[in-house]
This record gives C-alpha cells, sequence and structure tokens, in this order.
C-alpha cells in the first residue's frame, strides 16, 4: 500500500479532522479523493459513490461531534470516506476481503458506525429511532441520517419522513442527491429534484413538516460547512439538499458512474478494460439471454427489476424491449405486487430480484402473489453465499421462506442449461414459481431449445451403495466430488417444492444414510423437507441435513465462504464420515437401482 499523503497521514480519527486550520480542508480533501483512486482499484470494492462523497464526509465530521453525535449512513456505498477517516485507513486494502472491512456499515466495526447497512432506505427511520431515544434520556447528541436519492425511491423513506414531519425530533437529513441509483435513477420524485426550479424543491418535503435548505454545491467544501453549520444549530425535523457527481475526481467514472459503481481490481491509469476473451457465462447472463429469446416468443413477457437492471441481467432487454421492462426503483414490496397486478390481467410478470432483496417483500409474496395464486415468475438472483458482499447479501433464507407458502413452487438449478429449462417451465406453469440460482458461472448450456421439466421431478446423476446424497442446487458438483470417494448415490433433486417424494422415499429404502446438500439455512429449508417427507411416510432412516449454520457467514471468496459454512467437498465428506458410524445397520453394498429412478433417467434423460 502507498504511503498516504502528508496531511491525510495525521487523521487518524475525526477529532483530528476538526483540529486542522480551516485552510488544510480542501487539500485534505484532494488526498482523500487520490488515495481512494489509488487504494480501491487495488482491492475492488464500491468506488464511484464514495469519490462523490469526500467533501461530504470531512464535512459532517468536521461540523458534528462524532461519535458522540450519530451519522447514519444509508446501504454504505458511499461509505469508503467515512471509513478512513475514522481510523481504518490502513485496512482498506481489505475491504471485501476474508477478515478485512466490510464493504458496508457494521456497529462492531467502529463506534463511528452509528447503525448497520447493507440494504438501502434504512437510514431516516433508524436515525429517526435514535434522536428520539436521545431526547428521551436527556441527551444533547445530534443526529444526522445521510442517504442518496437511489435510495429516496423507496417507500420505507417516505413512511419514516411522514412520521418524522409531526415529531420534534432532532434531526438532519442530508439527501445526497447524484442522480444515481446504481443505474440511472428512476420515478417522480428523481424528476422532481432534478427538474424542479430552486425554489421549487422544498415543497414536498415542507409539506410533510421537513424543515428543507438546499440545494448545495457537495464539493464546495466552504458553502458545504457553512449549510451544516448552520443545520446543526437548529432543532426539529429538516432536510438538507447537496447534490454531488457519483465518480467525482475520476473522469471515467463520472463518465459511466455505473459500470464504476462497484469494480474487481483495475488499473486507475487506464480504467477498466473488457477481458481479451469473454468471461465464463454466469447465470445471471443465462438468464438475461433467455428473457430476450422468451420475449421474442411470447407477447404476454414483461420483466420488473427493483432497481437492479445490470445485477440482474435485463439491460439487454431493457434496450430490445423498452415497453415490457419496468424499472420500479429500490421498491421491492410494490415491485412484486405490481407484478401480481400484471399477471392478474393475463400478462405473465418476471420479478429479476437477489435473494436477500426478496426478503423485503415477504407480506407481498404471501398475500398479493400465493394467495390469489396468480402465475408470477420470479427470477432470484445471488441465492446462496455471495462473497465479498457478505451478511447483508447473502441469500441465506429463500428456500426457507418460499417453501412455506402454499401453491409456490419452487426450483434449484445446476447449471446453466437447467436454469433454461426451469425459466422455460416455470413461465408455462398456472401459478407462482420460484427459481433460485447463484452468483456463479453457469457451465456450458448449449444451443438446444429448453425443455419443459416435469412438476416435481428429481434427477438420478450417479447409482452407488449405502449412502445417497440429495443435492439442491449449487452443491451438485461437490455431491458428485464426494460420490466418487463414498461411491455414493447422488439425486440432483431440481424441485425443493414439490419434492420429489416417490425418488426420497426410494433413496431411503435403499441406503443407510441420506444427506441433503443446499446452500440456504437448514432451518426450514429443502433439507427440512426431506426431513418431512420421511416422517410423514414413517420411514427411519439416518438424515444428515448439510446447509448454512445458524450463524451469519461474513466476506471473503466464494471458495472461503464455502468453507467456513461447511459445504466445500472436503467439509461435506468429513461430516458424513462423522455420521456413519454407529449410526444404522449396514447393510449388504449394492448400487441404487430404484424402478422409478431408472423409468425417469430414461424417460427424461440423464441431462432434463
Amino acid at each position: 500500500m502507498s504511503t498516504p499523503a502528508s496531511l491525510l497521514r495525521r487523521i487518524e480519527s475525526p477529532a483530528d479532522v476538526r483540529a486542522l486550520p480551516p485552510e488544510c480542508l480542501v487539500p485534505l480533501a484532494a488526498e482523500l479523493r487520490a488515495f481512494l483512486i489509488d487504494q480501491v482499484p487495488r482491492s475492488g470494492g464500491h468506488f464511484a459513490a464514495g469519490l462523490g462523497t469526500v467533501e461530504l464526509s470531512i464535512a459532517l465530521h468536521r461540523v458534528f461531534d462524532t461519535p458522540a453525535d450519530l451519522l447514519v449512513w444509508d446501504v454504505g456505498h458511499q461509505c469508503y470516506p467515512h471509513k478512513i477517516l475514522t481510523g481504518r485507513r490502513d485496512r482498506l486494502g481489505m475491504i471485501r476481503k476474508r477478515g478485512g472491512l466490510s464493504g458496508f456499515l457494521r456497529r462492531d466495526e467502529s463506534p463511528y458506525d452509528a447503525f448497520g447497512a447493507g440494504h438501502s432506505s434504512t437510514s431516516i427511520s433508524a436515525a429517526l429511532g435514535m434522536a428520539v431515544a436521545s431526547a428521551a434520556l436527556g441527551s444533547p447528541r445530534k443526529t444526522v441520517a445521510i442517504i442518496g436519492d437511489g435510495a429516496m425511491t423507496a417507500g420505507m423513506a417516505y413512511e419514516a419522513l411522514a412520521h418524522a414531519g409531526v415529531t420534534d425530533a432532532d434531526l438532519l437529513v442530508v439527501l445526497n442527491d447524484n442522480q444515481m441509483s446504481i443505474s440511472p435513477n428512476v420515478g417522480g420524485l428523481s424528476r422532481y429534484l432534478n427538474c424542479g426550479a430552486a425554489g421549487d424543491h422544498g415543497r414536498f418535503f415542507e409539506a410533510l413538516g421537513i424543515r428543507y435548505t438546499g440545494p448545495v454545491d457537495g464539493h464546495d467544501l466552504p458553502a458545504l460547512l457553512a449549510a451544516l453549520t448552520e443545520q446543526r444549530a437548529r432543532q426539529g425535523p429538516r432536510l438538507l439538499h447537496v447534490v454531488t457527481r457519483k465518480g467525482c475526481g475520476y473522469a471515467p467514472a463520472e463518465k459511466d458512474p455505473v459500470k464504476y459503481h462497484g469494480v474487481t481490481s483495475f488499473d486507475p491509469r487506464v480504467g477498466i478494460v473488457p477481458p481479451a476473451a469473454a468471461a465464463a457465462a454466469t447465470y445471471t447472463d443465462v438468464f438475461g439471454a433467455w428473457l430476450c429469446e422468451m420475449a421474442a416468443r411470447d407477447r404476454r413477457l414483461v420483466a420488473i427489476t427493483p432497481a437492479m437492471r445490470e445485477g440482474s441481467g435485463l439491460a439487454q432487454f431493457a434496450a430490445r424491449y423498452p415497453h415490457r421492462y419496468f424499472d420500479v426503483g429500490i421498491a421491492e414490496q410494490h415491485c412484486v405486487t405490481f407484478a401480481a397486478g400484471l399477471a392478474a390481467q393475463g400478462l405473465r410478470p418476471v420479478v429479476a430480484i437477489y435473494s436477500t432483496f426478496l426478503q423485503r417483500a415477504f407480506d407481498q409474496l404471501v398475500h398479493d402473489v400465493a394467495l390469489q395464486k396468480l402465475p408470477v415468475l420470479f427470477a432470484i438472483d445471488r441465492a446462496g453465499l455471495v462473497g465479498p458482499d457478505g451478511a447483508t447479501h447473502n441469500g441465506s433464507y429463500d428456500l426457507s421462506y418460499l417453501r412455506c407458502l402454499p401453491g409456490m413452487t419452487v426450483m434449484t438449478p445446476a447449471s446453466g442449461g437447467e436454469l433454461r429449462d426451469m425459466l422455460y417451465t416455470g413461465l408455462q406453469h398456472d401459478g407462482p414459481v420460484a427459481i433460485r440460482y447463484p452468483r456463479t458461472a453457469a457451465g456450458a448450456c448449449g444451443d438446444e431449445a429448453p425443455q419443459l421439466l416435469r412438476h416435481g421431478s428429481a434427477q438420478l446423476m450417479r447409482s452407488g451403495s449405502r449412502v445417497a446424497l440429495l443435492a439442491f442446487g449449487t452443491l451438485l458438483a461437490a455431491a458428485r466430488t464426494v460420490a466418487e470417494t463414498l461411491d455414493a448415490t447422488v439425486l440432483n433433486m431440481r424441485y425443493v417444492k414439490p419434492l420429489d417424494v416417490r425418488m426420497v422415499l426410494d433413496a431411503a429404502r435403499h441406503h443407510e444414510l441420506l444427506v441433503t446438500l443446499e446452500e440456504n439455512a437448514v432451518a426450514g429449508g429443502a433439507g427440512a423437507a426431506v426431513r418431512e417427507c420421511l416422517a410423514e411416510h414413517r420411514v427411519n432412516v439416518p438424515l444428515l441435513s448439510l446447509g448454512l449454520p445458524d450463524r451469519n457467514i461474513e466476506h471473503g471468496t466464494r471458495d472461503e465462504v464455502l468453507q467456513e459454512a461447511g459445504l466445500d467437498s472436503a467439509s461435506i465428506l468429513t461430516a458424513i464420515e462423522r455420521m456413519r458410524p454407529g449410526q444404522a445397520p449396514r447393510r449388504s453394498p449394492r448400487r441404487f437401482h430404484p424402478a422409478s429412478a431408472i423409468v425417469r433417467a430414461l424417460s427424461i434423460g440423464i441431462g432434463r
């Protein structure tokens, strides 16, 4: 890591920022921005958003007595300058790496992180609660929520503003308006902020009871310091509108803030260069290609995303079918119910959403989709462990919360080709369907047309003896590796709901141990479905359910987090060997050839 320049080297805490002579603050901002441009491309991480909050971070820590005063940053994409100013400069090179800094806000990482954040639009609600608590405790501390205009597309932010406006809470909301979310912003408020005359900007907030000031140039440090100093002296709920540029100070990021929002390592002298050879297609790529292909064949198909166009693989679809593409902003609840309305009138909506974000719309899944049996297809990306983004973004619970919904079909592909088949099958199904897939390479798909899968059918991949491995989606490859050592049977279960009961019971009757493998919390997940099946049919066979443990899995590489969760091949093998001794009487070794499995293999083919 290069040595920080002279001013930045002197900053070990915000108290050092407050001790600097005023004439040193603008040079400090220049050094902080240069440090970000030098360091983040080495390690990778969120890049453009932090470049836009350099002056704002300095001004906030200069004006407010942190950590006694509370800064509540929304999401965390914009928090790298804040981390650097609060004693974490020398650890920035390990951000989002195993044992290193989180890419988001963590209360257990620093006393300056007043509230944890990984999902958006929570800052105003949390800060309002803190401000009300401070008043109740007789504390004079100030509370500030810093929220981007992208996060202001979410209903939760409006709920918090509506509540704050009828209180006398000492709450300052700083609206960091850079006209961007991860993708360009959408929605009426964005248009209102960007197009209204200066005197008109505050009417909406004033109507809610929030005193409005602005807009202020977020890169004019003296003006920003003056505005924040004025706000610190005020009381009651108030909002300071700050206008910034995402990627400020690094021309390629200013020109293309979407590309530079989250980066892997690159040379900042030349910018991000496309790889010479195309990278292996991911499940996201396979989904995006299938969506365009199917849209050409079925005019009923429409696609919806809650502000994740690029991340969910919808950029090509949005370009080719703009009138059938809907970015609803960071509004997951609205996203799901909007899809239900489309389905109720005969369209076939496909909701492209990350597993971790679908959690925010659970009531809408229950009440608006499942209860009404509407044919909404959920393409659930980033299922399982996501690696560097860590615990806030792991897709740990979707199998558990989807499986309990009556009428919901839940599928788990183990390859790109299987994903295409499942999407095609799900689109034909007359009811809600969820297909969850990981953030990994999908393997070769081939050019053949997708095939209709038989509802609730598993697939025999390998016949063995004594142990049967029941793999749900992402862990099929690990199961096959383990099976070669144990001479075990491998079943690609494909469906979590409805479960292939006949295949499960056949496996139970011919093996001394069943092992379920899933990249989901064990509680209530696919393994629980198998356990319930065995209990219902009064089949007594040892069952080892391997999945995500009952603790948060932190950030690291994909291999590191799988190993920590005990879901790499070596850990799975060890768990099985510990389970086998003394658990059941040994039967004479014989390979698994139940008639039902043979019929399936012959009728639907090993690859289908």
